[in-house]
């Protein structure tokens, strides 16, 4: 039996659960792969903590290029995260021609074309199946059971701790601060929450996901990205369920006949659609094709065990690959022509709009025409009580263009019968 030998770089959460997949399900994949796929050595800066996982005499090291140019390992794993050293390790393996497996979605939104380049230069392998999702096979249904299809809609909640904080607020009615401490007491949220609260590493998930659905890479410093911090209040996520919608942080590809739309921000789904339904720190996307129509992939989006799930599987996807020779059997898709981005002024969807107004007479005429003078036309209009003078009026819209919206919103904040900050939260549709 071939025998295909693996060594990991980082040993933390997913890393320990890698470990633990390959050592407790060695004969499993033995079976499945016809493959015996052993875990050679791990390298990480800290050798003392036990991570609970029994490694066999000699697999550990602080030496990372010890791991990379060992004779016996024939597969990478990259789990470091970020684009420091992780860049270097990854470059390192591909040049000496050796196929790496990464979870490390920051690295490839921010230089996956470079990355590839590299991989083909060297006739090896990425696969990245768990950088966007951890455990669902959105990575690999792209890329493989997708193929034949011309994507046309994705749609995705992609991190936990943005999903599990708008539902908590929701269920809990309690305030965004609250509710990110408990979250962190719990560990669904991190010490430092920017990149999940602030929506970036929804952008970095929703970048691969676009270059895969539609063959280019983007430049993710120039794309329109709003988090849930100084965004949503829990009286919004209120007012919209008493609506029949729920607010959730989207990462929003749409290919249109004006150009892609790419951009990440909470928004309204319909509560009974199937993205309203997902809760707490549950992932889910929504594609749809041309020949396939809507396809949802749902579970959970990080995790040590579920996020390692997809690791091992995209081990054993690479042990076939080496064991029947058949390298470079990834690439990332390449679009025939460039492929135009669509101004984010020139987005389309209908709105919830939550205005602060004078609780007076003429207070909402006169914020309605300015909506019409912009060629914003209102769906709906609900007053909440007055307080300190001042109103709370939600309104939905009808559809209408970003730029004339946002225009519609200036005017309107310079009014005297206005009170404090709008908000507005475009209305989504998945499924639909």
């Amino acid at each position: 039996m071939t025998k295909i030998g693996v060594g990991i770089l980082g040993f933390g959460t997913v890393g320990a659960g890698v470990a633990h997949g390959l050592l407790a399900n060695r004969d499993i994949l033995r079976e499945r792969t016809g493959l015996d796929i052993e875990l050679r050595k791990i390298a990480d800066l800290d050798i003392s903590t036990d991570r609970g996982v029994a490694l066999p005499p000699g697999v550990l090291t602080a030496d990372a290029m010890r791991v990379i140019h060992d004779p016996t390992v024939q597969v990478v794993v990259e789990l470091i995260g970020g684009t420091g050293v992780a860049k270097t390790f990854v470059c390192e393996a591909l040049t000496a021609g050796k196929p790496v497996v990464t979870a490390n979605k920051k690295l490839l939104a921010e230089y996956g074309a470079e990355i590839f380049a590299l991989a083909a230069s060297h006739n090896t392998d990425i696969y990245f199946g768990a950088s966007v999702g951890g455990g669902i096979p959105v990575i690999r249904s792209l890329r493989d059971g997708l193929v034949g299809t011309k994507i046309e809609t994705v749609y995705g909640i992609l991190n936990g701790t943005c999903n599990y904080i708008l539902t908590a607020m929701e269920q809990e009615g309690a305030p965004f601060d609250a509710v990110l401490k408990k979250a962190q007491e719990l560990g669904f949220a991190e010490a430092n929450p920017t990149l999940d609260v602030d929506g970036f590493d929804t952008l970095h998930k929703a970048a691969i996901l676009a270059a895969l659905a539609f063959g280019f890479s983007p430049d993710i410093h120039t794309l329109p990205c709003r988090g849930i911090r100084g965004t949503v209040e829990a009286q919004d996520i209120l007012r919209a369920r008493e609506m029949g919608y729920r607010v959730k942080l989207l990462a929003i590809i749409k290919n249109t006949p004006d150009g892609l739309e790419l951009r990440v921000e909470p928004a309204l789904v319909p509560a009974a659609s199937m993205l309203g339904s997902v809760s707490g720190v549950f992932n889910a996307a929504m594609v749809k094709s041309d020949m396939d129509d809507w396809t949802l992939f749902y579970g959970r989006g990080a995790g040590r065990l579920p996020t390692a799930a997809t690791v091992v599987g995209d081990i054993a996807e690479v042990a076939r690959s080496l064991a029947a020779g058949t390298c470079r059997a990834v690439t990332m898709p390449k679009a025939s022509a460039p492929v135009a981005l669509k101004p984010l002024g020139d987005a389309v969807s209908s709105n919830y709009v939550r205005l602060s107004l004078k609780d007076a007479p003429g207070s909402l005429a006169a914020t309605t025409s300015v909506f019409s003078k912009h060629g914003v036309s209102i769906r709906s209009a609900v007053q909440h009580g007055a307080a300190d003078g001042f109103a709370s009026v939600v309104l939905l819209t009808h559809d209408v263009r970003r730029a004339d919206m946002l225009q519609a919103l200036e005017e309107i904040r310079t009014l005297p019968c206005a009170g404090g900050e709008p908000v507005c939260l475009s209305i989504e549709e998945p499924g639909q």
